[in-house]
């Protein structure tokens, strides 16, 4: 938190609790963690992270990130996928429940982290230590080659939030993503998807805080069309460091 904000506190403090008070509280989706489907050139998919990529938002996993996601890339590849997400879960805490995931491999992985990150006060440093740390176990563990690494969400663009918890929450998650920027950028495994323009609020879920299917849908076409173009024609040797 900025110093201009320490004035805030007791007002933030009394905004965040209004908040969890009256949240409206949606499931994870139900549906399939896991799957096979389409032909062509084999791909190994992880999809990991926090509610939203566990489908917090979507009536089912088909209508969720890793359902769309195997919508679009089954068409092109014989697609295997897995998905590893909690709701609440941050950086760290999804490094940690690696040591719960069955051992595989993987050659591309999905990740969806950063909001619970940036509500908690997460500092740049720490995140970057967590997610690198998380990187590297993808990478070491389940020989991951290519991770997606998408865009912390602009938290001052979510409709539930009120001000200035909003605009406080905001500009937390704008540093944690500019952090995660630097380090997709340093890195040869890694392509950061920044969100941009990609988060329509009136498409949003009911609760004013997660994806609705609308979302769901336009951020899968976005990650499957960077993943076709890095497997393309076989899996490719990742990116030069620098391109974000």
């Amino acid at each position: 938190m900025r110093l201009a904000d320490t004035p805030l506190i007791p007002l933030l403090a009394l905004q965040a609790a209004w908040v969890a008070a009256r949240a409206l509280r949606l499931p994870e989706a139900p549906g399939p963690r896991s799957g096979q489907a389409g032909d062509g050139l084999p791909l190994r998919l992880l999809v990991l992270g926090d509610s939203s990529a566990a489908g917090v938002g979507a009536a089912s996993q088909d209508q969720a990130l890793a359902g769309r996601l195997a919508a679009y890339l089954s068409p092109h590849r014989h697609l295997q996928w897995g998905l590893h997400a909690r709701t609440g879960a941050t950086a760290r805490s999804t490094r940690i429940s690696l040591d719960t995931l069955a051992p595989g491999r993987y050659d591309v992985a999905v990740l969806a982290l950063g909001v619970n990150d940036a509500k908690n006060g997460v500092p740049a440093a720490r995140w970057r230590r967590d997610y690198t740390a998380l990187l590297d176990t993808l990478t070491m563990r389940y020989g991951v080659t290519l991770c997606i690494a998408s865009g912390v969400p602009p938290l001052d663009r979510f409709p539930l939030l009120p001000r200035p918890l909003r605009d406080v929450l905001g500009r937390r998650a704008a540093r944690l993503d500019h952090e995660l920027a630097q380090l997709a950028a340093a890195r040869a495994d890694v392509i950061h998807l920044p969100v941009g323009d990609a988060l329509d609020p009136s498409g949003m879920a009911e609760d004013g805080f997660h994806p609705g299917p609308a979302v769901y849908d336009a951020w899968a076409r976005r990650v499957a069309r960077v993943i076709l173009d890095q497997t393309s024609p076989a899996l490719a040797s990742p990116r030069p460091p620098g391109r974000g």
